[in-house]
């Protein structure tokens, strides 16, 4: 089965001193570096989605600025693939679902930011289009949520969106876990 990795939102914005840090994503981007060399070393196919606001009042992800670019951990080579987006879905108005295809990939390993919001989203669309899913669960990140004055810690949304995507959307692993299946 032809894996391919999609690297979800590794933008400058989401680590400290960007516009939307977020918890644990240096360490989360230095996991999905090891993947993007794994899949080089591989010759295995590389999805880069890069988000741009276009929503009003947007503060984070701004076209033309820093915190907009891919993090250098995981900077684009040349040849691979960059999708850019404007939704949590990557599929949604852009060229992934055929360039997965063009690449015969069958399964998406994903990871990047945020857990609750564009992994979960990307997650949930490739499912649906019949991809298996495979998400790495230390190279996701996300941020502490509030909701109806109820605090709720990054590591909780976190575990809850891994256990929910577990459930039935995806094999959701940690990185080791997934070098080792690969031996």
């Amino acid at each position: 089965m032809q894996p391919g990795l999609l690297l979800v939102d590794i933008q400058n914005d989401y680590f400290v001193g960007g516009n939307m840090a977020l918890v644990g994503m240096q360490q989360a981007a230095e996991q999905a570096a090891e993947l993007l060399q794994d899949f080089r070393n591989r010759q295995s196919p590389v999805f880069h989605i890069r988000h741009v606001s276009k929503r009003p009042g947007a503060t984070f992800f701004l076209e033309g600025t820093r915190g907009a670019e891919i993090h250098s951990l995981v900077a684009p080579q040349p040849g691979e693939i960059v999708i850019e987006k404007n939704f949590p879905n990557s599929f949604r108005d852009t060229s992934l679902f055929d360039c997965l295809k063009d690449a015969q990939v069958q399964e998406v390993v994903i990871c990047g930011a945020m857990s609750h919001m564009c992994v979960d989203a990307t997650t949930r669309a490739a499912f649906d289009f019949g991809f298996n899913c495979t998400v790495i669960d230390d190279a996701c990140a996300t941020l502490d949520l509030s909701h109806k004055g109820i605090f709720v810690k990054a590591s909780d949304v976190h575990a809850a969106f891994m256990a929910a995507l577990a459930a039935v959307y995806a094999n959701v692993i940690s990185a080791t876990e997934f070098f080792s299946r690969l031996k």
